[in-house]
C-alpha cells in the first residue's frame, strides 16, 4: 500500500476511534438524563431543546464548512436513540 495512503487511513482510524469514545460518552450523560427525567416525572422528549441542538449544530457544521444537512440528520439520528433509550428508563422505572 501506498504510504501517504496507509497515513491518511491511520488517521481516519485514529479519528473514528475518538468518536466512537465521545459517542460513548455521551451516551453516558444522556442516561442519567434519562433517570432524572423518569424520578421527577419529565418527559423523555423535549422538542424544543432538540430544535436549539439542532439549530446550534446546524451552525457549528456551516462555520467548520460541513454540511448542515449532514450533520441535522446525524443528531437527529442520536436524539432519536436518546429518546428510544429515556423512554424505556421511563417503562422501566414505572
Amino acid at each position: 500500500m501506498d504510504e501517504k495512503l496507509k497515513q491518511y487511513r491511520e488517521s481516519i482510524n485514529n479519528i473514528d476511534a475518538a468518536l466512537v469514545f465521545m459517542l460513548a460518552e455521551r451516551f453516558k450523560v444522556t442516561q442519567a438524563v434519562g433517570e432524572y427525567k423518569a424520578k421527577n416525572s419529565l418527559p423523555p422528549a423535549d422538542g424544543a431543546r432538540e430544535q436549539e441542538q439542532i439549530a446550534r449544530l446546524r451552525q457549528l457544521a456551516s462555520d467548520a464548512n460541513l454540511d448542515p444537512e449532514f450533520s441535522e440528520k446525524f443528531l437527529r439520528f442520536i436524539i432519536d436513540e436518546v429518546i428510544r433509550h429515556h423512554e424505556r428508563i421511563r417503562e422501566e422505572s414505572d
